[in-house]
């Protein structure tokens, strides 16, 4: 056992701890590290590699060719559309039996 190898089987055999004793410590220590390799082998599984980076990315930045989104539409409304809109929110949850005076609705007698 001088190559610090165990058998496929991973059992210590007698033979090996006539081996181990009559090759000294440093022998010991190398059977008893392959048995704990083949133990972590057993249990854990291989650890897979991370995937690939695209090539040229700089992190935090976009891609060649790319931009970031532009401001979302609701944004280019008008505040008075802003205004009567909330107002026809809190007039359907505040008040829902009374008609809405958000200036947008018709009146109920045309619906």
């Amino acid at each position: 056992m001088t190559d610090a190898r165990i058998p496929d089987d991973d059992g210590i055999q007698p033979a090996d701890i006539r081996a181990v004793r009559g090759e000294g410590r440093r022998e010991l220590r190398a059977l008893m590290r392959a048995q704990i390799a083949i133990g972590r082998a057993r249990r854990d599984p291989a650890v897979k590699p991370p995937p690939p980076k695209p090539p040229g990315h700089r992190p935090g930045t976009w891609p060649p060719g790319c931009s970031p989104p532009g401001p979302p539409p609701e944004w280019s409304y008008p505040p008075e559309v802003w205004r009567s809109a909330a107002r026809h929110y809190s007039n359907e949850i505040h008040r829902p039996d009374q008609p809405c005076d958000c200036g947008n609705c018709p009146p109920k007698e045309h619906q």
